[in-house]
């Protein structure tokens, strides 16, 4: 289902956003026990959930947070710029800020991996010469 199909007086299940997004209810459930969305609750006891496309569309924000590697508390934050007054500067500013913060983190991380990979590839080397050496020994007492 396309944004554009989106009507604004659809509802989903729990169930037909799962299929859509590729989820398990559970963890849907847990989006919304941690404030993140929000249906409403229809049926005895409220027990069915109810989601509409505005939760729709904060689901598919919080996958894409997730996908970009934002923490839940940072998607909660872009999530919360995208309900509030439409100030565009401000949000696009703080959008911009917490891109460029999430930017510097993951070259850390990137440049912390590379060091390792160099350390991982001299030990296999040194690995490598040792099992060379072993082999070598090992044919000559044959």
């Amino acid at each position: 289902m396309t944004d554009n199909m989106v009507s604004r007086n659809a509802t989903y299940s729990i169930g037909d956003l799962a299929r859509e997004f590729d989820l398990t209810t559970r963890t849907i459930r847990f989006y919304e026990d941690v404030g993140l969305l929000q249906p409403v609750r229809q049926g005895t006891g409220g027990r069915v959930r109810v989601y509409s496309p505005r939760d729709r569309a904060r689901l598919k924000l919080i996958l894409r947070a997730k996908r970009l590697g934002f923490s839940l508390s940072e998607a909660r934050q872009i999530i919360e710029m995208y309900d509030s007054p439409r100030d565009t500067e401000t949000q696009m500013r703080a959008y911009l800020e917490a891109l460029a913060t999430h930017r510097q983190r993951l070259e850390m991380q990137l440049a912390e991996l590379q060091a390792n990979l160099m350390e991982v590839e001299s030990h296999e080397e040194q690995a490598r010469q040792a099992w060379r050496q072993m082999q070598a020994g090992a044919q000559e007492q044959e």
